[in-house]
């Protein structure tokens, strides 16, 4: 998995520049809307929700817009309908494109989606014809030592704990993600990011010609109003991801 944590670190940093324009803002508003809606407004019983709503304070998303996003989603207040769409397809070098997408305009989305995917030299694939090769996940990064990470995460309820660099990556079921990252946090580990995410059970090595089409194409995406995120199976060359 050291390929999805360098990803994972790499999209976090990102993910603060875009929040300054707003842009991931809007997305996990989006999110926790979504999550109330299908699971109710409590957080201490939706799971997916109390997920949504720590990974949009990581962000910095106010409090206040936390709370209204909630109340749309639990039919308080009035709010938009969204619909939870995946596209799969391949991007170049035969990677595994699996595209998770809110709108409330199914039309433009598949469309964007579709040109964005062309115009990078990837394709749309069926229904079915990637998402087998992913598998939803608790994912953390932590920060601290080897066994007191350890020992907190398995006690949370983690899966799995392993080395990578100077952090540990820690997996485990996406509904357990909450109770591990609290175990985490009150051992005193520093929590460099936290998401439910889906991971590859399977990677494509890269070369740093396809590598560069692939993160442009990764982006490309990532920058479309209704998609929410973008994962793939890559395995690219630290010196490029580090130019990403």
């Amino acid at each position: 998995m050291s390929g999805h944590s360098k990803w994972a670190n790499i999209k976090h940093r990102k993910g603060r520049q875009d929040a300054k324009r707003g842009k991931l803002f809007a997305k996990l508003i989006k999110a926790i809307e979504v999550a109330a809606r299908n699971g109710g407004g409590d957080p201490d019983a939706n799971p997916t929700l109390a997920a949504a709503m720590q990974k949009a304070k990581d962000a910095s998303v106010p409090k206040e817009n936390i709370e209204r996003a909630i109340s749309r989603g639990s039919g308080d207040i009035d709010g938009v309908q969204y619909e939870e769409i995946w596209y799969e397809g391949y991007a170049p070098g035969g990677v595994a494109l699996y595209i998770h997408v809110l709108t409330d305009n199914k039309n433009r989305a598949a469309s964007d989606v579709r040109a964005v995917i062309n115009r990078n030299g990837g394709s749309l694939g069926e229904p079915g014809s990637v998402g087998y090769l992913f598998d939803q996940r608790g994912y953390i990064l932590a920060a601290g030592e080897e066994d007191m990470v350890m020992m907190a995460a398995l006690e949370g309820g983690a899966d799995d704990v392993k080395a990578s660099g100077d952090v540990w990556e820690v997996v485990s079921a996406p509904h357990d993600l909450v109770a591990v990252r609290a175990a985490l946090e009150a051992a005193g580990a520093t929590i460099e990011h936290a998401e439910v995410t889906q991971m590859p059970s399977t990677s494509v090595p890269l070369g740093a010609g396809d590598a560069r089409k692939v993160l442009r194409l990764v982006d490309s995406l990532e920058d479309l109003d209704d998609v929410q995120a973008v994962y793939a199976n890559f395995d690219i060359p630290d010196e490029i991801l580090a130019e990403a």
